[in-house]
């Protein structure tokens, strides 16, 4: 059995488990919560201002393993491409900082649907890069606590220096969760005066990075002088699956910031106001509307482009949309993974399995006789594409400050509350982002 097969089925040997125990004993649930050396109990420490309060998990499950615990003093968390301090999540009390790395008290961070898959132990990078325990989340912002003495010597990063005090935003690779965080500086960026508080700013850069980065998979980014590249084709239509969610609601803006005409698919009436708010020439509500239907009507000769993170649900019939010479960009599954349910039971496991067996496979010869291209990411294996991130990153800096990009709707909850904030996600009824602070 390859080490991927014996991870997933451990994954749903432990979730189940939580199943079954939720359902039928509940009182045994604290005992499927297994700790680390690191972690304290938050009702028998003596909490100071210099100890770390994370979102640990311990194994794959349900909501029961989000626990939010406090670490030994010294401790911060670590995104796994910290390098020389020690394996993640955590750092030892004693750890040196690294030259290109600062320690931020972390003020808020964002939730994603992927918080949720780790949790389930669905998640690969996760399982590849950290393990068990593991502290989710990619967003941060809050303060610099501390630089390295070392910092203003470090050469490769001097663009992105920091002193203690600044206001920063940015990504993790992993270890989010938390209230103090080492993180290399070059994922970081000082909040600009337009954004006036630590939520709004950790709603922006996971979401805004993956929608630029989709759209430099598409060829639209970055814009070539005069005109040459892909953005000299006649065809500039694009269309947006889940156009409301936190990278929908990014990749519409930066579409209409690249001269793009924009269709914009919302599962709920709810949600058409808004994403026509964010600049949707179009928007099908597949709720009450035929979407393929509605979807022809808008252009003639299919789409230059389709963003589409549902998976099998969409797949099959994204690609047969595209126009000759058209691109297909995958970067989620929703819609092979539960909607609505915590738990994930035996039955969900049986749904899961036939959804993967339905997943469309693209044929390299049909790719070729039909003019397409179907290309797929995830963020989170970029630990080495440190420079072109960060290219990026401060590309969204400017569209910020110039006016040109807003933040997504925020949905505001206390780090204890983690729990209600996954299951909110969960339910496919959320726009923008769910963003939770710690204190």
């Amino acid at each position: 059995m390859k080490e991927e097969e014996k991870s997933i089925l451990l994954a749903a040997v432990a979730n189940i488990i939580s199943w079954l125990v939720a359902t039928f004993i509940p009182s045994l649930l604290p005992y499927l919560l297994p700790t680390s050396p690191e972690e304290e109990s938050l009702s028998t420490t003596h909490e100071t201002t210099s100890q770390t309060k994370c979102i640990s998990i311990g194994r794959p499950g349900g909501m029961e393993q989000l626990r939010l615990v406090a670490l030994h003093p010294g401790i911060c968390t670590i995104g796994y491409n910290v390098k020389h301090v020690s394996p993640p999540p955590y750092t030892s009390p004693d750890f040196n900082l690294p030259s290109d790395c600062v320690i931020i008290k972390n003020e808020a961070f964002s939730v994603n649907y992927a918080d949720c898959t780790i949790r389930w132990g669905l998640y690969e990078s996760a399982k590849k890069f950290v393990g068990w325990p593991i502290v989710p989340g990619f967003d941060v912002a809050g303060t610099v606590e501390r630089i390295s003495s070392d910092a203003q010597k470090n050469e490769d990063h001097h663009r992105h220096v920091l002193n203690v005090g600044d206001r920063v935003f940015g990504c993790s690779l992993f270890g989010a969760y938390s209230n103090r965080i080492v993180i290399p500086s070059i994922q970081l960026r000082k909040i600009p005066d337009c954004i006036t508080s630590f939520t709004t700013a950790a709603a922006f850069p996971a979401v805004s990075l993956t929608a630029l980065y989709a759209l430099h998979l598409a060829g639209y980014y970055p814009v070539v002088p005069n005109g040459e590249g892909r953005s000299k084709f006649t065809n500039k239509s694009i269309l947006i699956h889940s156009a409301a969610g936190g990278v929908g609601s990014m990749l519409v803006q930066m579409s209409k910031i690249l001269g793009l005409y924009v269709v914009g698919i919302v599962g709920s009436t709810s949600k058409v106001d808004y994403a026509y708010a964010l600049g949707c020439d179009i928007v099908i509500d597949k709720s009450t509307q035929n979407l393929w239907r509605e979807a022809e009507k808008t252009t003639s000769g299919g789409y230059s482009t389709i963003m589409d993170a549902n998976g099998v649900s969409t797949l099959n019939d994204s690609y047969a949309h595209l126009a000759p010479s058209g691109r297909l960009i995958v970067f989620g599954f929703h819609s092979n993974l539960p909607l609505g349910s915590a738990m994930l039971s035996p039955i969900e496991w049986i749904r899961m399995a036939g959804r993967m067996f339905f997943m469309p496979k693209f044929d390299a010869m049909d790719l070729t006789v039909s003019n397409k291209s179907v290309l797929g990411f995830n963020l989170s294996f970029f630990a080495d594409e440190v420079e072109i991130l960060s290219d990026m990153f401060d590309q969204i800096l400017i569209w910020i400050e110039e006016g040109k990009l807003i933040c997504p709707r925020v949905c505001e909850m206390p780090m204890d509350e983690v729990g209600e904030a996954h299951s909110f996600i969960q339910s496919g009824k959320t726009s923008g982002k769910i963003v939770l602070t710690t204190e």
